[in-house]
């Protein structure tokens, strides 16, 4: 019987929550690579587990497992810029395999990949020509914490096209493998003054393609939630209805492409639910209605936060939905959200929670 995994990223390591077939009791393993921050975490088609990391100490780089983690190596040969480069790998997040190849996201921006299982990295695009590139890399353009390229979602038929997030900046596609980049901002709006090129200098948080429909997209961005009908060409705002415009996570339906999930966040400093009520928001009509999920969540004095990559669904036929906290928590749903039970708690700082299946 295939086993559900959660790799479960955090400020002190990778943890692995694994379960039986009917994911209501769940066992844990780590912390994992040697304690390392842990931004994103992978399970490629092969079994290979891959995870980006960077230490203060240590710098950055990706670990991988091939033996869903019993043993790990560690590698960053090639995750740097060539000599004389103003640039300089300051940590890697973003992070994606496809068609053979590992595709990984560094802070300052850069996109590197991998032909060889990790263990070793080139350079594929600085994002030379990508509008704003002349200031995203400058360190008083960024905020604290700043990711670099935080996302990337490859096109799996075709190596060519890949789609990013410049953090802060844009939503940028190619369609050449890297040489030239189109902004795909097209509707969303901004609350700050625009930059030059008005396509660019949008703060998009999280990108939540349907795996139903490859035109459909979502986004939870840092001024409101958004729906994509055409493959991310334009956007359509959805945020009425919600209590806040700002959020990180979110996650597409796996099966019904009008239904997608937020967990919105009050602004500025505090970025943690609203009125302390921890909840997960449902829409099963693309926007046009949203419904406060609560069942199981805390809801008195619950001053939780969740990341952008704090949010995985499952692809189940009654598919679960994950997320993780940033102070520790991991809740689950095995019925589209309308109930959760709290599956772990006391970990470090949460950062991502991916999940894939194992025989």
């Amino acid at each position: 019987m295939a086993k559900p995994v959660l790799l479960v990223g955090t400020r002190k390591g990778l943890f692995l929550l694994e379960s039986d077939g009917d994911r209501r009791d769940w066992t844990m393993r780590g912390p994992l690579c040697d304690g390392w921050p842990i931004y994103n975490a992978i399970l490629d088609e092969d079994g290979t587990l891959f995870a980006t990391a960077a230490s203060e100490w240590h710098g950055a780089g990706v670990w991988r497992s091939r033996d869903l983690g019993e043993t790990w190596e560690f590698s960053s040969e090639g995750i740097a810029y060539p000599e004389g480069s103003d640039l300089k790998v300051n940590k890697v997040s973003g992070l994606a395999a496809a068609d053979g190849r590992l595709l990984v996201g560094a802070e300052n921006i850069g996109l590197f990949e991998s032909r060889d299982g990790g263990q070793t990295f080139s350079l594929v695009s600085t994002l030379d020509g990508a509008s704003g590139r002349d200031t995203w890399n400058d360190p008083s353009m960024q905020a604290p914490g700043h990711l670099g390229l935080s996302a990337i979602f490859p096109d799996p038929g075709d190596e060519q096209k890949i789609r990013v997030i410049v953090q802060g900046n844009s939503i940028f596609d190619t369609d050449d493998g890297g040489k030239t980049w189109t902004p795909r901002n097209r509707g969303l709006r901004r609350e700050w003054p625009a930059p030059p090129d008005p396509e660019v200098g949008f703060c998009v948080h999280k990108l939540a393609p349907s795996p139903v429909d490859e035109q459909r997209w979502f986004q939870q961005n840092h001024v409101g939630t958004w729906r994509s009908d055409d493959g991310g060409a334009n956007w359509i705002e959805i945020t009425e209805g919600l209590p806040s415009q700002f959020g990180f996570a979110c996650a597409a339906h796996a099966h019904d492409r009008d239904t997608f999930y937020t967990t919105v966040l009050d602004p500025l400093h505090t970025r943690t639910m609203p009125n302390g009520e921890c909840a997960v928001w449902r829409t099963r009509d693309a926007g046009g209605s949203w419904q406060k999920l609560t069942k199981g969540l805390p809801q008195r004095d619950a001053h939780l936060g969740v990341l952008r990559e704090g949010m995985v669904a499952d692809r189940e036929d009654d598919f679960g939905l994950y997320f993780g906290t940033s102070t520790g928590q991991i809740f689950a749903s095995i019925d589209e959200g309308d109930s959760w039970s709290q599956i772990a708690d006391f970990l470090p700082s949460i950062s991502s929670v991916r999940v894939a299946t194992v025989a």
